[in-house]
């Protein structure tokens, strides 16, 4: 399997972002990181994503969503709740479901049964 990476650029968290995305998606923080960059993979294999930070002038989120799969969005959502990650409704489309939701930084994300 190859590895698939995506890299956005993130305002001002990345001291957060491990903490935020293992505590709600599992993600590891890969070697390696610096002021700036910071690599998070899951522990299963597969996908990483590369959060790089924004320039300061750079005024609101990049217009791009990262979407985290997960097989029950709505037990997902209610217990993320209830960490204190809060989503919007979730909605039904064509035999998935998903919801979207804010980082601690207003950068948007969401989860997605689809193709699941």
């Amino acid at each position: 399997m190859s590895k698939n990476q995506k890299t956005t650029t993130c305002r001002g968290y990345l001291s957060k972002a491990d903490t935020y995305h293992e505590r709600f998606f599992g993600m590891k923080p890969l070697p390696g990181a610096k002021d700036g960059w910071l690599e998070l993979t899951f522990p299963s294999g597969g996908s990483s994503i590369a959060l790089h930070q924004a320039a300061k002038s750079q005024k609101s989120g990049v217009a791009m969503k990262l979407v985290f799969a997960v097989k029950d969005v709505q037990v997902f959502v209610r217990e993320s709740e209830k960490e204190g990650l809060h989503f919007g409704a979730v909605h039904s489309a064509d035999g998935f479901e998903f919801a979207n939701a804010k980082d601690p930084a207003g950068n948007s994300i969401s989860v997605s049964s689809r193709g699941l």
